[in-house]
């Protein structure tokens, strides 16, 4: 029987390749049930309506996907739990960033028009389309010329990820299309207009995305004319009213409200990136912890009361994650995807068979084989850009690399090389962050596979040399959504006053904790010099090789 006392709140996260929502009970932060969809289209390999090939740097996604998702996710996740809609007080919205789309004036998709349906640039950019570089390297080389002050807070470097180089990319190759769109707007800020019909844009995208900061607000008008004349126009193409985190942007509407099983006038909260909101669902509350989202890929975020400057961040805004605070972001563009190539490609069949036999995971096989291996006993060090660099080199065109390969190398040592590659990658990170005077005096994990595998999570509290907290949810950033949806519905409906109060009555830290083991972070220590060489020699201008043989 449902509890007579307790409110729900609601999280929907859209990750890379499926949507998750889950209902939380707002005091007791209990997850009473989830729903998952997958998006049926993925990513794109050819354009809607043609047979045309996509290039291989391209990332582009279905905006039907993400709606169907949206309502048959919220609406079991309702279903499901038996709750009274009564009792349903918030909604709260993340997505991956940046991925957008471009609106007609009517608030209509382009993709969804006759003119432009076969055109790439009108469909949905997700975050890991990578056709923007040499725009990013452009942006890059103009701002630092013109020692424009936004550089200070993404660390010297715009990464191709985000939606200004996206921008460019499309004012130069789209030109019709760029001069049609009235809007281009992030996925989850879409999402929110379409359950609240109010169109805001939330400041935690503006500030990692679009260069965006509380004192100037976005890049001038004159830069913009020098980068690209056209995108001077830049700023009438970003409607919306600004909004910060764990504001209510509005109530539901009769017909979403009707569709997702939900009261008309249930609180909506302004829209997040999907590892931000992952802070609270932790329990973080306060400055100097650090959060590692371990997915896909790895966004790490640490809250400061410090401005600094950090080279290669995704960022560094204030208020964007915990009031008061500015929040850095970092982090790497292959972690878990870099894990699923290898056993997609490289595993033998005997490999499976054993697997197989076992009734386990080849992941599971490969990290037990792994295990028994000392630090250095593979003669192997890799470099963990499969899919580029994103901090502290921001850099696309750089790719992987593993070194020592002998006749006698055996998968479980490459696969042990490749997590102990991202692990590096890390610590390079956050050697970065202590050259500007930031540092993460407390580490916490989240993430799908900090809960399914625990040997990886023991090597990176050796490589990194900290002790790593662990977050008890497994839907971080779904769960994190739930938090701000409580805030946002407010206490007089029986949420929370601050974001800080929700995350420390909300988050929830695991029991499980990794100590680093002393020697091996002495084995670790020499051999991430090794990695450290390699590092500087293909990523900063020693060797440009990975260029040229991308190219």
């Amino acid at each position: 029987m449902e509890k007579q006392m307790e409110k729900y709140v609601i999280g929907l996260d859209y990750g890379t390749l499926s949507a998750r929502a889950v209902l939380v009970g707002v005091h007791s932060g209990e997850v009473i049930s989830e729903s998952v969809y997958t998006y049926p289209h993925g990513i794109l390999s050819t354009l809607p309506g043609t047979e045309e090939e996509l290039p291989a740097d391209y990332a582009l996604q279905e905006i039907d996907d993400y709606v169907e998702a949206m309502y048959q996710t919220i609406r079991e996740a309702v279903t499901q739990s038996g709750c009274n809609a009564e009792n349903i007080i918030g909604v709260g919205i993340d997505a991956t960033s940046s991925t957008f789309l471009p609106l007609a004036d009517n608030g209509e998709p382009l993709c969804k028009t006759r003119q432009f349906r076969t055109n790439p640039h009108a469909h949905l950019k997700l975050w890991k389309h990578h056709g923007a570089q040499e725009e990013a390297d452009r942006i890059t080389e103009l701002a630092n010329k013109r020692k424009e002050n936004f550089m200070m807070r993404c660390g010297g470097r715009v990464n191709a990820e985000w939606m200004l180089p996206k921008l460019m990319e499309t004012a130069q190759k789209a030109p019709d299309l760029y001069e049609a769109t009235d809007n281009f707007i992030e996925v989850s800020d879409y999402l929110v207009y379409l359950l609240t019909g109010e169109t805001t844009r939330c400041m935690c995208h503006a500030g990692y995305k679009l260069l965006w900061n509380e004192e100037d607000g976005y890049p001038s008008e004159d830069f913009l004319w020098a980068l690209h004349p056209p995108l001077v126009t830049l700023k009438e193409k970003l409607k919306g009213r600004q909004v910060q985190v764990g504001e209510c942007v509005g109530g539901l509407t009769e017909e979403a409200a009707s569709r997702l099983g939900l009261k008309a006038g249930t609180a909506v909260a302004a829209s997040l990136i999907d590892a931000h909101v992952a802070v609270p669902s932790a329990g973080i509350d306060g400055p100097d912890k650090a959060l590692m989202i371990l997915g896909t890929s790895c966004c790490m975020l640490l809250c400061s009361q410090k401005l600094s400057y950090v080279q290669g961040i995704s960022g560094c805004v204030k208020d964007a994650v915990l009031p008061g605070l500015y929040a850095y972001e970092a982090g790497q563009s292959a972690v878990g995807d870099l894990f699923d190539w290898f056993v997609r490609n490289c595993v033998p069949g005997s490999y499976e068979k054993e697997a197989s036999e076992l009734g386990i995971s080849i992941h599971e096989l490969l990290s037990g084989k792994a295990s028994r291996l000392a630090p250095g006993e593979s003669g192997l060090v890799a470099l963990d850009w499969w899919n580029g660099n994103r901090s502290c080199l921001a850099d696309s065109k750089l790719s992987g690399m593993i070194l020592g390969l002998t006749l006698r190398t055996k998968p479980e040592e490459i696969y042990r090389a490749l997590l102990e590659a991202t692990a590096f990658g890390m610590r390079a990170i956050f050697e970065e962050f202590g050259k500007g005077g930031i540092e993460a005096k407390e580490l916490y994990a989240c993430g799908g596979i900090v809960h399914k595998n625990p040997f990886m999570m023991q090597l990176y509290a050796d490589i990194l040399g900290k002790t790593i907290f662990t977050s008890s949810t497994e839907q971080g950033s779904a769960f994190g959504a739930s938090v701000y949806a409580a805030v946002a519905a407010g206490v007089e409906a029986g949420g929370y006053a601050s974001i800080n109060e929700a995350a420390r009555a909300m988050g929830k830290t695991g029991e499980k904790k990794y100590e680093p083991v002393c020697a091996n972070v002495e084995a670790y220590h020499r051999l991430y010099k090794e990695y450290k060489l390699l590092h500087d020699y293909f990523g900063t201008g020693g060797n440009e090789v990975m260029h040229r043989m991308k190219d």
